[in-house]
């Protein structure tokens, strides 16, 4: 397919037209629509970008807030990931509570309105297929590249279902309410048919969509591909995927802070992600809601909320030994990075002065560092309660101080809802995969594993993004001021890597200061099989700042994945069996 901009934009707001009737694993077809409207070219189109405006998980039947399924899996994947606390305040949102205690059960609604949001954009990719039957009109090449766009995202989709539940049903365009077959069991093994689809999208897709940036291509199919194959252990596989992205040249590490600015969104780092756009004439319905919450409290940046704060254990990782450079695998959460727990934002405070990866104030936001452009973070003032939630803000969902209005929306609430991107797949990530690959591999390098790596560290040690832009808040005609934030010191891994253990020690822990706060880490520890271990430690932690996490405990055989929602069971007529220990 190949449209303007302007006729992409027309097709968006059919999208939105045609595809405003969401719904769960009912399985009925996706809004009650008159099908002589979409059995054409332009109609099957529309229903195509519909497909897509559910990446950003918002907009689900079950969901009463359009946080409670976002497509960045801050909640299912980093506040259970040992990256951050719910924030906020206890008794504000007590589901995300039990699920970041591990004591959630099959009626949590968050739950459910991820599962609603997963599979509602399982069936609008079914959509596509089944009216693409109906109309005659279409071209071979259309035929291919819708069938191959609508097969990726049905596969993402399963996908993101498959590390939540494991044990999912695969919905394809035959399974429907008017059929009767809706009913579905979740027995059969669903990564033969995810692959299946990733396949025929790598081998159908074009290498670019040109100026339509935020369709998916050939290489964001390899990605996905080679993420699920990770998933499954199948290295070899996997390596040989990721070899040809990378050696492909099509993208390339931007500076760090460039991933998280809505004015340098879909640069050349980006693989895939989640498109948001706001003042666009839909009442703020494309901006990133789901992160919305994701915001220091009480001050103009947001209004609200104070949710999804970094943990201390998190922020631990950033330092570095000064001599070398280099994290402290083994022994970083011996000390604390300091913070002004227990302080008022009128007590002093001296930051913490010891040696930092540049990565850390680019994803947190904590006390005496410029927070953006928005001034310097004064810690208590701008966090709800620091005797829950802890003292930092998370900082890669904010926009700019200059930004406000035209990256946020206009009419909203909070300038939480902001055009900021959810990046789904970035090249930094491609690269950890591949050195994941090498060192698992049958035919892997260690070389080229710590390559990949040091590609990243080299990157953070890019000075020329260590300096923020800020104003004094209490002398705003001074303008704004260059400031480097901290003591930053980073390096690459010297010498030759030898020994694979360490090589997998070092690759695990350059994720989480590469990819932390993004929805990543607790799939990691799962898939790696050390979920136990590393949320223990981060629970032992993490209770000395939140009491309510003091009878939490991460049980393997039960928290690994998540409870199948109880509706969805009474639905299927209990065809779909719960995950053990719910």
């Amino acid at each position: 397919m190949r449209y303007s901009k302007n006729f992409f934009i027309f097709l968006l707001a059919e999208a939105l037209l045609f595809s405003c009737s969401k719904k769960v694993l009912d399985l009925r077809p996706l809004g009650q629509l008159d099908p002589t409207a979409v059995t054409n070219k332009q109609g099957v189109a529309a229903l195509l970008i519909g497909a897509y405006s559910l990446l950003d998980g918002v907009g689900t039947p079950n969901s009463a807030y359009p946080f409670e399924s976002a497509g960045s899996n801050w909640v299912f994947g980093s506040v259970t990931g040992s990256e951050a606390h719910v924030g906020s305040e206890p008794t504000d949102q007590p589901e995300l509570a039990s699920i970041e205690t591990f004591s959630t059960t099959a009626s949590n609604e968050y739950v459910l309105s991820r599962w609603g949001a997963l599979y509602d954009g399982a069936q609008r990719c079914n959509d596509v297929l089944r009216t693409m039957r109906k109309v005659s009109g279409l071209t071979d090449a259309d035929t291919i590249e819708f069938r191959a766009e609508a097969l990726f995202l049905r596969a993402f989709y399963h996908f993101e279902a498959k590390k939540m539940w494991n044990r999912i049903p695969f919905v394809d365009e035959n399974i429907t309410y008017e059929a009767g077959n809706y009913k579905m069991s979740n027995e059969v093994d669903t990564w033969p048919f995810i692959e299946e689809d990733l396949r025929y999208a790598v081998d159908h897709l074009p290498e670019s969509q040109g100026e339509q940036i935020g369709r998916a291509n050939h290489y964001s199919a390899e990605a996905l591909l080679a993420k699920v194959y990770l998933f499954q252990h199948k290295y070899d596989a996997a390596k040989i995927l990721l070899d040809e992205i990378i050696s492909s040249k099509k993208y390339r590490l931007k500076k760090y802070s460039e991933n998280f600015n809505a004015s340098t969104k879909n640069n050349e780092e980006s693989v895939f992600a989640a498109q948001s756009s706001v003042n666009d004439g839909a009442q703020g319905g494309n901006g990133n809601s789901g992160d919305a919450l994701n915001q220091p409290n009480g001050n103009s940046l947001s209004q609200c909320c104070g949710f999804f704060q970094p943990s201390q254990y998190f922020v631990n990782h950033f330092k570095t030994v000064a001599a070398t450079g280099l994290p402290d695998l083994d022994n970083f959460n011996q000390v604390d990075v300091k913070n002004d727990i227990g302080l008022f934002s009128s007590d002093p405070f001296e930051p913490y002065d010891g040696t930092l990866d540049p990565r850390l104030d680019w994803t947190v936001g904590r006390r005496g560092i410029p927070y953006l452009d928005w001034g310097i973070h004064p810690g208590f003032d701008w966090i709800r309660e620091q005797s829950s939630g802890g003292p930092y803000s998370p900082k890669k969902t904010s926009i700019y101080a200059s930004q406000v209005g035209t990256y946020s929306q206009a009419s909203s609430w909070t300038i939480g809802e902001n055009a900021i991107n959810i990046n789904l797949i970035r090249y930094a990530d491609v690269l950890l995969w591949a050195a994941e690959a090498e060192v698992m591999s049958t035919n892997g390098s260690l070389a080229k594993a710590q390559d990949y790596v040091n590609q990243l560290r080299n990157r953070a040690n890019d000075s020329s993004d260590w300096v923020y832009k800020y104003k004094d808040v209490n002398n705003p005609a001074a303008g704004y001021s260059d400031v480097k934030a901290a003591n930053y010191v980073v390096k690459p891994y010297p010498g030759v890597w030898t020994d694979h253990t360490f090589a997998m020690k070092a690759i695990r822990y350059e994720r989480m200061l590469e990819l932390g706060m993004e929805g990543h880490r607790f799939f990691d520890l799962v898939r790696w099989g050390i979920a136990e271990n590393d949320i223990k430690i981060y629970l032992k932690k993490e209770v000395n700042i939140s009491g309510y996490l003091s009878d939490a405990e991460f049980k393997p055989a039960q928290d690994s994945y998540f409870p199948i929602p109880q509706s969805e069971i009474d639905k299927s007529d209990h065809r779909l069996n719960q995950n053990p220990g719910y």
